[in-house]
């Protein structure tokens, strides 16, 4: 290992001893990895996890899995499994790993590269780089030509954790991911901090986070700029806490979207002391027409703009294929939201848009603290709600179907 290895695991084995105790390391070079960004190093990179998930370990041995600094490593589409017999385990990037391009992935797995399945207590931290060669898919992916091709024709999902209670993902930086980057579900008990998240803002599909069926997530401290949703909570999930987001480029920060798979909720989600900057949209919530759940106890909360277009909007005839658009009787309820402490300038007129359901309409909307101008000096900026019920104070522009 290089002195900045010894280093990094010199002080991981110190913070795991006050925590745990003794680490055991499994460095990925000792498995035949070459790490000279060419050679496939999959195999090598298996072998080390087993080893690691299945060591013999007491309760005071934590396993880690070594990705060494100064080396680049080659990945093919590849899972690691779990359970691990160890209650934690970490893996740690200090060098590169970089995904295969398109015409090389040929009879691999195609809806994601790299995916952990069933590792509770998973790790994962580094100030390495994590890079899907995303544009490899990017000009070819159909979705930017035809629309109503939908989801199948989304690039693979860069990194997929499902079923892993207790993960842990720091410090490291995922680029350029084919579709979307970090997909959490079924998963409880998740703590992201500190990654850098980064696509070009003409990237399809390539949202940062998504999160799926999932509680007590929480994402803080990042630094987000893609061509899709900087944060996306999905159905399934609740008590989700997110704060200190940078986001920009992107999509902004999103509830949805729900109603296209039968019942959908999602609850108790905080979105708090974050920034976004020139993104498509700002903080929102999409549900599908004639859809059925619910969506209910949601904060927007200490929310700055910069140039942002669509900066405030709740959406309850979300089609985002613009085709076969329909006005359903059924949709999602939207209960309990509120925006308190948003304030910034807007590329667009209308800031603020509570667009709810004709027979389904959005419930205690509370707006407070809200003060959009035009990032051109001099334009008028402007609100539009249907069908939305509940109190507004101290917003600028006004929203008249609110109670003030």
């Amino acid at each position: 290992m290089y002195l900045q290895d010894y280093l990094i695991v010199l002080l991981l084995m110190c913070m795991c001893s006050c925590v745990l105790g003794a680490t055991t390391i499994f460095n990925v070079m000792n498995y035949g990895a070459v790490g000279n960004g060419r050679t496939d190093d999959s195999q090598a990179f298996l072998k080390a996890w087993k080893a690691a998930c299945q060591a013999q370990v007491n309760s005071t041995t934590v396993p880690v899995v070594l990705v060494p600094t100064k080396q680049t490593f080659l990945l093919s589409p590849l899972t690691f499994n779990g359970p691990c017999k160890s209650s934690r385990i970490y893996m740690l990037v200090s060098g590169n790993i970089v995904a295969p391009l398109k015409t090389a992935w040929t009879g691999k797995q195609i809806n994601a590269w790299i995916i952990f399945s069933n590792v509770n207590g998973l790790v994962m931290k580094g100030n390495g780089v994590i890079d899907g060669q995303g544009s490899s898919w990017w000009p070819a992916n159909p979705c930017k030509d035809d629309p109503t091709n939908g989801v199948n024709c989304k690039g693979p999902t860069g990194m997929i954790f499902q079923s892993c209670h207790g993960l842990r993902l720091d410090g490291f930086s995922k680029i350029n991911s084919p579709g979307n980057h970090i997909l959490i579900m079924g998963t409880n008990d998740a703590v992201v901090s500190n990654l850098r998240i980064i696509a070009p803002g003409d990237s399809p599909n390539t949202d940062a986070f998504n999160i799926s069926s999932s509680t007590r997530v929480q994402i803080r401290n990042s630094f987000i700029a893609t061509g899709d949703d900087c944060i996306a909570i999905s159905a399934g999930s609740s008590n989700i806490d997110v704060s200190g987001i940078t986001c920009g480029p992107g999509h902004g920060i999103s509830i949805g979207s729900l109603g296209g798979g039968g019942f959908d909720v999602v609850e108790n989600v905080r979105v708090r002391s974050c920034t976004l900057k020139g993104t498509l949209t700002g903080v929102r919530i999409k549900t599908n027409q004639g859809g059925k759940g619910y969506a209910r106890k949601i904060s927007f909360d200490g929310i700055k703009l910069e140039a942002v277009d669509n900066p405030i909007q709740i959406e309850q005839f979300y089609c985002p294929l613009k085709v076969n658009c329909q006005n359903y009787t059924s949709a999602v309820a939207i209960s309990d939201v509120s925006f308190t402490g948003i304030s910034g300038t807007s590329i667009a007129s209308n800031v603020i848009n509570l667009s709810c359901s004709q027979t389904v309409g959005c419930t205690n909307i509370k707006l407070d603290r809200i003060y959009i101008t035009s990032s051109t000096p001099g334009n008028k900026v402007f609100a539009n709600c249907f069908n939305a019920h509940g109190k507004a104070t101290r917003t600028k522009p006004a929203v008249k179907c609110l109670l003030p």
